[in-house]
C-alpha cells in the first residue's frame, strides 16, 4: 500500500509538472496574448503594435503564405519601426502598383525554418561574432550581438534590434524588431 501510494504521488507530481510546462504561454506582444497553437497571421492580427505590418501583409497578398504550415521565422517590425521610414513610404508601398516591392520587403523579413534566439546566439558565437541567414526574398541578413541584444543588419547597412524574442507560433516563431529591414 505504501509503495503504491508513493508511486501514485510520483505520477501525480510528474503529470502536474508536465501540465504546467505545456500551459506556459508566449510573451504578450503590445499587451495582446500570443498563442503557440495559432499561426503567425492569427496572432499578428491581435497585436496592437503590428497593425501596419498586418495591413502590409494583406496588401501584399501574403496572408495565405504566412498561414501555411511553414515553418517560418519572422522578424516583425512594429508600427513604430514603420514610422521611422520617410513620410509617405508605407502609404506608397501598399498601393496595388507597388505590390512587387512590398512583397520583396516583407519576404526579406522572413527566414525559412524555425530559428530561436538561443540558436541565433549560438550561431553568432560559432561564427566569430556574426551569422548570416538567407531570407525567403533571396537576400541575406547578418546577425550579431550588441550590448547583449541580437542586432540584425540588412543589405543596405541599416539595422534593427530584437525587442521581443521567441514568440512561438504553430507555424514558426516571431521575433519583434524595432526597425524595418531593407533588401538591396
Amino acid at each position: 500500500m505504501k509503495k503504491s501510494l508513493l508511486t501514485l504521488l510520483a505520477v501525480a507530481t510528474l503529470a502536474a509538472t508536465s501540465l504546467t510546462a505545456s500551459a506556459q504561454k508566449d510573451p504578450d506582444v503590445g499587451g495582446a496574448p500570443m498563442y503557440a497553437n495559432k499561426t503567425i497571421v492569427a496572432n499578428a492580427v491581435n497585436s496592437p503594435i503590428h497593425t501596419t505590418l498586418v495591413a502590409a501583409v494583406k496588401a501584399a497578398g501574403l496572408v495565405d503564405t504566412l498561414n501555411s504550415p511553414g515553418p517560418f521565422t519572422v522578424f516583425a517590425p512594429t508600427n513604430d519601426a514603420f514610422a521611422k521610414l520617410p513620410a509617405g513610404t508605407v502609404e506608397t508601398l501598399v498601393k496595388p502598383e507597388n505590390k512587387a516591392t512590398l512583397v520583396k520587403i516583407l519576404t526579406y523579413h522572413v527566414v525559412a525554418g524555425k530559428i530561436t534566439s538561443k540558436e541565433l546566439i549560438k550561431d553568432i558565437k560559432k561564427g566569430g561574432g556574426t551569422y548570416t541567414a538567407k531570407t525567403v526574398e533571396g537576400g541575406t541578413l547578418t546577425f550579431s550581438l550588441e550590448d547583449g541584444k541580437v542586432k540584425i543588419t540588412d543589405e543596405k547597412g541599416g539595422s534593427a534590434f530584437v525587442t521581443i524574442a521567441d514568440v512561438y507560433q504553430s507555424n514558426g516563431v516571431i521575433h519583434v524588431i524595432d526597425s524595418v529591414l531593407l533588401p538591396s
